[in-house]
């Protein structure tokens, strides 16, 4: 296949598109692609995603439906449960979700099955790029060899690529359209013809030498902030021991104009990123019988934050001369995140097993997250906060939304414990 005719067609945004996965990654990756004027057969399995897109309405916050009802309406997206669009595309964008399997090791059944289906409808000048993150080496091991085995050429027959995502929910400086892109071929062509076809739609675009290169990046970023939040968080403990303001140190300490990045504590890690990415790589390094000390270390440290701010929770109602079982406690937050929807690894499911477990009245209040379902057990929000508060023993911040700064807790009676920011005064 002539690497330069399918170049000219990304080029002039002729070429049609498949875009396996509708979630965070994917549905703005289809708006970017159609705002430009390729033409975007958004793929998933969930048919409720598919009905949602083609009727232009958006179940995402960042995804604006009125933008989407647009694109579609003009016939420039449309929602398919069928994998036999790939017949007729150009390229095939796969953002699938890689989570944990029971034993914290890589799951990656949706991944291959996407790719198992893009194998049933390859064709000549295909690229075909995976956005889900993985572990170095996912590509060449257990994807190459599904389309060798049907007797295809990389770089020439087809051309693989990796793109990690990079997507930050609820960022509104920073989103698909202008995040630089970093990509990674398993070929020279396969290098070349990803930059045009993502240099179509995206501003900037960053090339690496290898697959397993593009791969390890997104593995670095988010092993990175996974070690830094573990020792904020220890930090933070520290500081407990010696009366110290963790929080006003942070501060000014990040009047240093260089050498210090800020990093804040609080409940744990959450998300699809962050709490996973690093044991993908951890894995892959056990296969090779060597380990990352940093990694695992952080891990343990930010996985024991839930049970830390319980026992702080427990401490602060004895000095009030209560227990945690007597008590009524009111989580302010499940999600993962400040002003997003998304519960994925948030640590306020571990704040509510560890409280369930030993049979504390636990309710909880958050505007983005109306209902819940974890450990197949029902969660339901509560409807007015202020009767919440008021009816509470002890209130736990757990997710900073922006709406939980107008609440004036000298109003209230509760203990107020914040795990993301300084302590809350109020009549106790």
């Amino acid at each position: 296949m002539n690497p330069r005719k399918i170049i000219s067609k990304f080029s002039q945004r002729e070429a049609r598109v498949a875009l396996i996965g509708l979630g965070y990654v994917g549905l703005p990756l289809c708006i970017a692609l159609a705002k430009v004027g390729y033409e975007v057969i958004a793929i998933d399995r969930d048919p409720f995603k598919v009905t949602s897109i083609n009727k232009g309405i958006s179940y995402l916050k960042d995804v604006d439906s009125e933008t989407l009802k647009a694109l579609v309406d003009s016939g420039k997206i449309k929602g398919s449960d069928s994998y036999e669009a790939i017949t007729t595309s150009d390229a095939v964008i796969v953002c699938v979700p890689t989570p944990l399997g029971d034993q914290e090791n890589p799951d990656l059944s949706c991944v291959l099955s996407a790719m198992k289906e893009i194998a049933r409808f390859i064709h000549p000048g295909l690229l075909i790029s995976l956005e889900s993150t993985t572990y170095p080496g996912t590509s060449r091991e257990l994807i190459l060899p599904l389309f060798s085995q049907i007797g295809l050429e990389v770089g020439e027959d087809y051309f693989l690529c990796f793109s990690p995502e990079r997507i930050d929910p609820g960022n509104k400086d920073w989103h698909t359209s202008n995040i630089p892109k970093v990509i990674g071929g398993m070929t020279e062509n396969c290098l070349k013809i990803g930059c045009a076809f993502y240099s179509s739609f995206l501003k900037v675009i960053v090339p690496v030498s290898s697959i397993e290169t593009a791969e390890m990046v997104k593995i670095l970023e988010n092993s990175f902030r996974a070690v830094n939040i573990a020792f904020v968080n220890e930090m933070l403990i520290a500081c407990e021991t010696l009366s110290l303001d963790i929080w006003e140190i942070i501060e000014a300490a990040g009047t240093k104009p260089f050498g210090f990045m800020k990093f804040y504590p609080g409940p744990g890690v959450g998300g699809h990123c962050i709490p996973v990415d690093p044991l993908y790589f951890t894995w892959k390094l056990r296969q090779r019988n060597q380990d990352s000390q940093f990694i695992s270390l952080s891990h343990s440290m930010n996985k024991m934050m839930p049970k830390y701010w319980v026992a702080r929770a427990n401490q602060k109602l004895i000095e009030q001369g209560k227990t945690l079982r007597e008590s009524k406690i009111l989580l302010l937050g499940v999600a993962y995140k400040k002003d997003v929807s998304d519960i994925r690894e948030s640590p306020a499911l571990n704040v509510v097993d560890d409280l369930t477990r030993i049979g504390v009245d636990t309710r909880y209040y958050d505007p983005f997250v109306p209902s819940f379902i974890h450990q197949n057990r029902q969660f339901a929000s509560e409807i007015d906060q202020n009767e919440a508060l008021l009816e509470a023993d002890l209130a736990m911040i757990l997710t900073n939304h922006s709406a939980f700064d107008q609440i004036d807790f000298s109003l209230y009676n509760c203990i107020v414990i914040n795990t993301r920011g300084r302590e809350i005064k109020n009549r106790n």
